[in-house]
């Protein structure tokens, strides 16, 4: 069970242009049938586009900008994102799909690195395969705390035991 994320952005974007375009269409059609100047002028638009060849630079331009949206969209919607959800290990002969969160491994992980003595701030980042965690520490001298910060992150993974276990790479920078 890995829960990929939603592409809500890329969807309301294009949503948005097409409300657009079309409040744009129903307003002039609404002042055309109530003769009053339309808010885009039909014949102005169409003779400036009539007047348009296609291997001006304008047209070529506007070609290339529509690909490069239309080509974005179609790769936001086909390319797996980050996962949303990470799976569990379970035991063989059970079947049952269950997972952590990655907001909930990055709060968890980040707690068990700030419960190591020595750490000022942690960031922890989350990587295909990696737990990147960077550490500032006040100490002058900062031997053995990127290991004892490896080993607290360790025994948090082995604790909530994932199907496909991190590998956790630990910096350690001091303030001094």
């Amino acid at each position: 069970m890995i829960r990929r994320p939603r592409r809500a952005v890329p969807a309301a974007l294009v949503a948005v242009a097409v409300l657009a375009g079309a409040v744009v269409v129903a307003v002039s059609a609404v002042q055309l049938m109530l003769d009053r100047p339309p808010l885009v002028d039909y014949d102005a638009v169409a003779s400036a586009l009539h007047g348009t060849h296609w291997n001006e630079w304008p047209v070529a331009v506007a070609g290339g900008v529509v690909g490069l949206l239309g080509l974005a969209l179609v790769l936001a919607a086909v390319l797996p994102g980050r996962p949303v959800v990470l799976p569990l290990a379970t035991p063989e002969g059970v079947e049952a799909d269950a997972g952590a969160t990655r907001r909930g491994l990055r709060a968890s992980l980040h707690d068990a690195v700030a419960a190591v003595d020595g750490v000022a701030a942690a960031r922890v980042r989350l990587r295909p395969r990696k737990v990147a965690v960077r550490v500032r520490t006040n100490r002058a001298r900062d031997e053995g705390l990127a290991e004892a910060v490896r080993d607290a992150v360790e025994r948090r993974l082995d604790q909530i035991d994932f199907a496909v276990r991190p590998r956790p790479r630990v910096r350690v920078r001091s303030a001094r």
